[in-house]
C-alpha cells in the first residue's frame, strides 16, 4: 500500500504525557488536523485503554474515506499494566475490539505494536495475515523490530511498513533498517521524530513534567544527561533561524530528507504546533544545512540512552552498543 507522506501520531491526545486534553479539545485538533490535509491517523489498543481509538473514530465519523487508518495491537493495559502479548487469539480479539471503539469495518494499516519474545513472529503475523484475508485490516505493518524480524515476518506475509523511532537524536534505524524498507518497497513510520519534543525546543526543565510522563523514566531527560542535552539547543535554535523555520520544522525537514519511503508521524495536543508541523512538509531546505543539522544532534552528540532497562526489554531495534 501507499501512504501519504505524513501523518498525526494520536498518542499525545489520550496517553503518555501527563494529563491529555479535553475530548472536545482532542476532536477539534484532529477534525483540525484533517481539515489542513493531515491524510494518516496513527492509534493503538495501548494509547489511554482504548480512549484514543475511541477519539480517532468519533473525529473521523463522516469522513472515514479521507484518512488512511492506522491502529497496533499485540501490547495493552491489562489491569492498568502494560502486557505485550502476541498470541493469534489476542490479535484476533484485539482487531475486533479495535474495529468497534474506531466504529469501522477496516482498519487500513495494523501494526504488531511489539515482537512478543515468547511467541515466533510467524504465529503472530500469520493471525494478522488471517485477519487481512477477512477483509478487517488492509495491510500489516510491524513496530520496534529489528532487520532480521522483518525478513522473519515477510516469509509469512507482506508486511507494508515499519514503524521505528527515528529522528535525529535516535539513529538506530541507520543501522540497516532504512535501507532493508527501501530495498523491499517497505514504507518506514518514524515516530517521535521531534525527539519527545526535545527537538521542537519545548522542554525547558524536564522536572516540570508531570508526575505521569513517561519522558520521566527516559534517560535522555535525565539528570544526569539532561544538561549535555540542553546544550545543544542554543545551536540548534541557531541553525533553524538561519534556515528561517522553526526547530520542529528543521527536524520534520530532516526526517523527510532520509528518503521518499520514509514517513515522519510527529504528535501533539496543541493546535498551533499543528499548524507548524503540517507546514513543514513540503518544506525544502539546502542539503548542506541538513547535514549541518545531522552532524549537531547525533548518537555521537546526545547523551543517554532513549529507553530505560525496563522498556528496552520490549525493543528489537537495532542497537549501538551491539554494532560497536
Amino acid at each position: 500500500m501507499t501512504l501519504p507522506r505524513f501523518g498525526l501520531g494520536c498518542m499525545n491526545l489520550s496517553h503518555a504525557y501527563g494529563v491529555p486534553p479535553s475530548e472536545r479539545d482532542g476532536l477539534a485538533l484532529l477534525r483540525a488536523a484533517l481539515d489542513s490535509g493531515v491524510r494518516m491517523l496513527d492509534t493503538a489498543t495501548l494509547y489511554g485503554g482504548g480512549r484514543n481509538e475511541e477519539l480517532v473514530g468519533r473525529a473521523i465519523a463522516g469522513r472515514r474515506d479521507e484518512v488512511v487508518l492506522a491502529s497496533k495491537g499485540g501490547m495493552a493495559l491489562v489491569d492498568g499494566v502494560r502486557t505485550v502479548d502476541g498470541r493469534p487469539n489476542t490479535l484476533r480479539a484485539q482487531v475486533d475490539a479495535s474495529l468497534g471503539r474506531l466504529s469501522v469495518d477496516h482498519i487500513d494499516l495494523y501494526y504488531l505494536h511489539r515482537w512478543d519474545r515468547t511467541v515466533p513472529i510467524g504465529e503472530s503475523v500469520g493471525a494478522l495475515a488471517e485477519l487481512v484475508d477477512a477483509g478487517k485490516i488492509g495491510a500489516i505493518g510491524l513496530s520496534e523490530v529489528s532487520v532480521a524480524r522483518l525478513r522473519e515476518a515477510q516469509r509469512i506475509a507482506p508486511i507494508a511498513a515499519v514503524q521505528n523511532e527515528y529522528s535525529l537524536w535516535t539513529r538506530n534505524p541507520e543501522l540497516g533498517m532504512l535501507d532493508a524498507t527501501r530495498a523491499a518497497g517497505v514504507a518506514f513510520v518514524a515516530f517521535s521524530p521531534l525527539a519527545r519534543g526535545f527537538l521542537s525546543d519545548s522542554v525547558a526543565d524536564p522536572e516540570a513534567f508531570a508526575s505521569d510522563d513517561i519522558r520521566r523514566a527516559m534517560p535522555r531527560f535525565g539528570a544526569d544527561d539532561w544538561p549535555a542535552n540542553a546544550a545543544l539547543l542554543p545551536a540548534w535554535r541557531a541553525l533553524a533561524a538561519e534556515a528561517d523555520c522553526t526547530p520542529a520544522q528543521l527536524a520534520l525537514a530532516w526526517v523527510q530528507s532520509r528518503g521518499p519511503h520514509v514517513v515522519p508521524i510527529p504528535g501533539t495536543t496543541n493546535a498551533n504546533h499543528l499548524r507548524e508541523d503540517v507546514a513543514s512538509f513540503g518544506l525544502v531546505l539546502d542539503p548542506e544545512l541538513l547535514e549541518r543539522a545531522g552532524s549537531l544532534i547525533d548518537t555521537a552528540t546526545v547523551s543517554g540512552e532513549r529507553y530505560a532497562p525496563g522498556p528496552a526489554a520490549d525493543v528489537d531495534t537495532e542497537d549501538f552498543e551491539d554494532a560497536a
